[in-house]
C-alpha cells in the first residue's frame, strides 16, 4: 500500500505517518517526494510517500487508545526476542533462498550475511556472474531483493528488511549518486533552470533528495508514476 503525508520537516511527516497508520517507523519505507524550504513568503514543507507491505496490518485511525499501546508493546516484545546480531535459522533460510534462486536462473553463487541491524539483514552474493546479477543500474539486484523480501514476509518476518549486495555495488552506487547530486546542483545554480534525472528506484531517489536538502537555493521533486520515478532538481524560484 502507498500513502502520502506532509509536514514542516521530514521527521514531522514521518511521525505523522507512523501515528496515522498505527505502525512503527521501521515497518515502512519512506520516499521523499518534494522538499520546500521556508522563505520570506512561504512556509517550508516536506511531502513523503510511505510504502508498506500489504501483509503488514495497518490500523485504522479510529482505533481506541487502549488498543494502540497493546499493539506497540507486542511489537516491541517481538523485536526484543529477535535481537540484531544473533544468528538464527531465518538467516540461513534467506541465504539458502537466494542461492537457490540465482542457481535456478543459471548464475550460481554463494550467499552469506553481510551485516545485521535491528529489523534489517544484509546479504552478500559472491558469484562469477556478479555483473549479470547486479544488472544495469542495479535493476536485477533490486528485483532479486524484492523477491527475497516477499519470501521473508511469507516466513512471518514482515518487519525484517533484506538488503542484497554484490561486489559492494550498493556503496559504490551511493557514492556515485551523491557526486551526481552535487554536480547537478551546481549546474542548475549556474543555469537558473532545472534538470530531470534518469528514472531511479525509491531508495536512490531518497538519497538525491536528502543529499540536496541542505542546499538553500536548490530544491528537488519526484515526477512520474510507478516504482522508477525521476527526480527533478531545480533552482529555487524556477518552476
Amino acid at each position: 500500500m502507498i500513502y502520502e503525508f506532509e509536514g514542516r520537516t521530514e521527521k514531522e511527516a514521518i511521525d505523522k505517518a507512523a501515528a496515522e497508520l498505527g505502525m512503527e517507523k521501521d515497518q515502512f519505507d519512506v520516499e521523499i517526494l518534494e522538499t520546500q524550504r521556508s522563505g520570506l513568503f512561504k512556509k517550508g514543507f516536506v511531502k513523503i510517500q510511505v510504502h508498506t507491505d500489504a501483509s503488514v496490518p495497518v490500523k485504522p485511525r479510529n482505533f481506541s487508545n487502549e488498543e494502540r499501546p497493546r499493539s506497540s508493546k507486542s511489537a516491541a516484545s517481538e523485536r526484543k526476542n529477535r535481537e540484531p546480531g544473533s544468528s538464527d535459522d531465518f538467516e540461513g533460510t534467506m541465504a539458502g533462498f537466494v542461492e537457490t534462486l540465482i542457481e535456478r536462473m543459471g548464475y550460481p553463487g554463494k550467499v552469506s550475511v553481510l551485516y545485521r541491524e535491528e529489523n534489517k539483514l544484509g546479504l552478500k552474493i559472491e558469484s562469477e556472474y556478479s555483473s549479470i546479477l547486479i544488472g544495469k543500474k542495479g535493476k536485477n539486484l533490486d528485483a532479486l531483493q524484492l523477491l527475497t523480501n516477499i519470501y521473508a514476509g511469507r516466513q512471518g518476518r514482515e518487519e525484517m528488511r533484506i538488503i542484497l549486495d554484490s561486489e559492494n555495488y550498493r556503496l559504490r552506487r551511493e557514492e556515485s549518486l551523491v557526486r551526481l547530486a552535487y554536480t547537478v546542483a551546481d549546474k542548475v545554480r549556474e543555469s537558473r533552470s532545472s534538470i530531470l534525472l534518469e528514472p531511479m528506484n525509491p531508495f536512490d531517489r531518497r538519497l538525491i533528495h536528502t543529499t540536496l536538502n541542505d542546499i538553500s537555493d536548490v530544491e528537488t521533486k519526484s515526477e512520474g508514476e510507478g516504482l522508477y520515478k525521476q527526480v527533478r532538481v531545480y533552482y529555487r524560484g524556477f518552476r
